[in-house]
Order: C-alpha cells, then structure tokens, then sequence
C-alpha cells in the first residue's frame, strides 16, 4: 500500500536500490582523509564508487531533490552536504524553494502555533 504525500518523494525499495552507489559514497565521508580525496577530484571519487550520470549531474549541480530523486537518503545525504558546509536549514530552504532565512522564519512561525 502506497500513501502519497504531495512535494515528498517516498524512499522505497526501489529508490534505495538505484541509490546504492550514492548512498555508500556519501557513508563514506565519515572519514575525514574520503571527504578530502572527494574534494580534491570529485568525479574520480564519483567513479570510485560507480555513480550514475544522474547521481553525478546532481552532485555536479548541488541540488538536493535531484539527489533524492537519484536515490539519495537524506541521512546520507546529509554526509555530502557537510562536505559543503551546508545545515539541515540550508537543505530544507532548498527542497522547499526557499531562501535559508525565508525557511527559517517559517519554521520558528511554526513553533509559535
């Protein structure tokens, strides 16, 4: 049984499995000398663990919903994001189309209600 909520993207079997690749590059970047050989040729890091062309057009593009519809988990994805010194926000204000400090002041009128 599938529950559709509209704008989220549900990781399913299916997505897990096209974003294998992706998701253990990104587990990779626990290790501090990985995030540093990412950086220093990102697409031989890309070929390293056997990404796409869609998976590497997002890493290429830094677009977190391109990620997630490659089969990106955002727990993992959340290792790649750090590797730009981008926050939960700054992934939240993107996947909403927000500004970070449009998304922030949502989310603290949120707390108020």
């Amino acid at each position: 049984m599938s529950h559709e909520i509209p704008g989220t993207r549900l990781f399913d079997g299916e997505l897990a499995m096209r974003g294998y690749a992706l998701n253990k590059m990104c587990f990779s970047f626990n290790d501090a000398e990985n995030r540093a050989a990412f950086l220093a040729d990102e697409d031989a890091y890309c070929t390293r663990y056997g990404l796409n062309e869609a998976q590497r057009a997002a890493i290429r593009n830094r677009n977190v919903l391109q990620l997630i519809d490659a089969g990106g988990n955002v727990y993992y994805l959340a290792k790649f994001a750090g590797i730009l010194k981008l926050d939960v926000q700054d992934l939240g204000a993107q996947q909403t189309g927000m500004t970070k400090d449009a998304f922030k002041a949502k989310l603290l009128a949120y707390a108020k209600d």
